[in-house]
Formats: structure tokens, C-alpha cells, sequence
């Protein structure tokens, strides 16, 4: 839950409250009495305390006030805020493949994700959705501005779980992402297709699916996931741990190159985190399409409880300088 101030700027009176009271200081009030000795008499350690306290007290609520006035807020009431941004699908394959750990200590989904999860970070209106799929495809989040989902929804994904058939259903991804996108409003759609496969599920050709997501002026980015020659994924897991079998990578290049090609987007070949990482850095640089869109923003306020605690405070300095701790010196 994040703390803020809806109106940050009367803080600053709190550092000119202080000043009036430096500059205050000293004028304290006297009393022409004949018989000092009555006086002392009266005027003790704790009278000379409470004789003070009314001063305190009043220092503190305006010090509350000037705190309520800066308007103290965590979650609530809903604001709009208008914006610009663009609207990405990222498809993430989660098929059982994306577990090799070509990219060790991580397999390829774990780095995959936290690298997406890097990426969604970096922007601030974009409306953001995510697919996953495997043998077949699912919306995970539909388009959003609600990253908080996209984090919790990345977390819960896992390779090769039965969430989904296994197998690479490209074409399929494409057209589920890509219905996602095709009511999005303003001008920049774009989708990001993550893979470490070859396409093998699914009945829609990837091919067709891409020339129809660029007929919907759905710009695709291509990244095939993983590193060139051999990388151990785990088959097992016995007694001693898990067992691993050393397979082939295939990514079908060339079908990821040809369907980024049909739309204008750009393929890239991440062998490793670093250059997954730049991947993103790129496309980050690439779209600069912008288009309206409205955040929505919900504070609760607390400024009540500081006005109700001032309001005690000068009640009790009023009690005090009704009694005789305010009327003597």
C-alpha cells in the first residue's frame, strides 16, 4: 500500500511554523506583584511546566493542522489521470522446452519472465496484456494498466505444469494475442512472441495468423529464447536429485524472421539473459507511438484523525489558560 500527500507543498510550513516560534521566543509574559515571596510560593517546578504546556499544545495542533492540510492518503478514492502509451501482448511459450537450462542457474522460462517482468517495469501507461501458451493458448491478463496483475499472473506460470497442452502452437498465440489487440485504441499495437520452439500444435498456420495481425496494424516482435547447440533440461527427478537428458535447441528461425518481416516488428535471437535483456532495451527505443489513455488511481484520505487530535490539543490549552496555569506566569 503506498503513502502520499495530495497536497505536498503545506508541508512546508512546517519548517515556517518553527521560524515564527524561534522568533518567538523569550516574550514570555510578566506580572508587577508586591510580594514576590506569594509568587514563588505559587509558582513551583510543575506550575512553571503547565504554565508552558498551553504554549506546547498549541504548537502541536497547529503542527497537526498544517499535516492535515498536506492531506495524508493511502488508497480510495478514485482519480483519473490522462496519459499516453501504446498497447502490448506479450505471448510467452510455457512449454515443457522452456524448462532447459541453457541459462544457468535459470531455465529459459524463469529468466524469460523475470526479464518481462523487467521490461513491463519500464513503462508507465502502456496498456500491457500477456498470453501464454504451449499446444494451445491462453489470456492470462487481458490489455491493462494494472502491472500488479501482470506480476501476479507472471509468478503463477510454470513450464510444462498442465496448465496447457504441451507442444508449440505459434499460430494459435498469434491469434489469441492478436484478438486482444485488434479493439485496443490509438495507433501503435504491438505484440511480443517469446519461443524456444518449433511450431508443431495448433491449427492455425503461424504465417496466416501474422498476415492477419498485420492486416490489424499489430506490429510483431519476434525473440527466439535459448542457446545455440545443446542445453540439459530435466526429464526426472530420483533419489539423487534431479536427472537431466542433454537435447538439441531448435528454434525455427527462419518462421520467426518471416512472420516479424510480415508486420514490420523485428526478430531477435536472445542466447543468453544479457542479450534478452538488450532485446527489450530495443523495443523500448523502436516504439514511440503514443495514444491517449486514462489511469485510474484510488487514495484514502486521512486528514480527519490529525484535525480531531489538533482539536483536543486546543481544547486542552484552552482548559489550561482558563485556570490559573494560564493566568500566572
Amino acid at each position: 500500500m503506498s503513502f502520499g500527500f495530495a497536497n505536498p507543498w503545506a508541508l512546508l510550513l512546517l519548517p515556517l511554523l518553527g521560524l515564527v516560534l524561534w522568533l518567538m521566543r523569550g516574550r514570555e509574559r510578566a506580572l508587577t506583584y508586591s510580594r514576590a515571596g506569594t509568587l514563588a510560593a505559587v509558582a513551583g517546578g510543575g506550575a512553571r511546566l503547565l504554565a508552558r504546556l498551553p504554549g506546547w499544545l498549541r504548537t502541536g495542533a497547529l503542527a497537526l493542522l498544517i499535516f492535515a492540510l498536506a492531506g495524508p492518503r493511502t488508497g480510495a478514492a478514485v482519480v483519473d489521470v490522462n496519459a499516453e502509451g501504446i498497447a502490448i501482448v506479450v505471448a510467452l511459450d510455457i512449454s515443457s522446452s522452456m524448462l532447459a537450462e541453457d541459462f544457468a542457474p535459470d531455465n529459459r522460462l524463469a529468466v524469460a519472465k523475470r526479464q518481462v517482468r523487467d521490461f513491463i517495469r519500464g513503462r508507465t501507461y502502456d496498456r500491457i496484456g500477456l498470453v501464454a501458451f504451449a499446444g494451445e493458448a491462453l489470456t492470462q491478463v487481458p490489455i491493462t494498466i494494472d502491472y500488479e496483475v501482470i506480476f501476479q499472473s507472471l509468478d503463477q506460470l510454470r513450464a510444462g505444469a498442465g496448465l496447457l497442452e504441451d507442444g508449440t502452437a505459434i499460430g494459435t498465440a498469434i491469434a489469441t494475442a492478436a484478438n486482444r489487440l485488434r479493439r485496443a485504441p490509438g495507433e501503435s499495437r504491438v505484440m511480443i512472441l517469446m519461443t524456444d520452439g518449433e511450431n508443431n500444435r495448433g491449427d492455425i498456420d503461424p504465417r496466416t495468423a501474422a498476415q492477419a495481425a498485420a492486416a490489424l496494424d499489430i506490429r510483431i516482435y519476434t525473440i527466439g529464447v535459448g542457446s545455440e547447440g545443446v542445453a540439459p533440461i530435466p526429464v526426472a527427478t530420483g533419489p539423487f536429485g534431479v536427472q537431466y537428458a542433454t537435447v538439441p535447441v531448435s528454434i525455427d528461425d527462419e518462421l520467426l524472421t518471416e512472420i516479424a518481416d510480415m508486420s514490420g516488428g523485428r526478430y531477435f535471437r536472445a542466447t543468453n539473459p544479457e542479450a534478452l535483456d538488450s532485446v527489450y532495451q530495443q523495443i523500448d527505443e523502436l516504439e514511440k507511438s503514443e495514444v491517449e489513455v486514462s489511469r485510474y488511481m484510488s487514495y484514502t484520505p486521512y486528514y480527519l484523525p490529525f484535525v480531531l487530535l489538533a482539536g483536543m490539543l486546543l481544547m486542552g490549552e484552552w482548559g489550561l489558560r482558563a485556570s490559573r496555569f494560564g493566568r500566572l506566569p
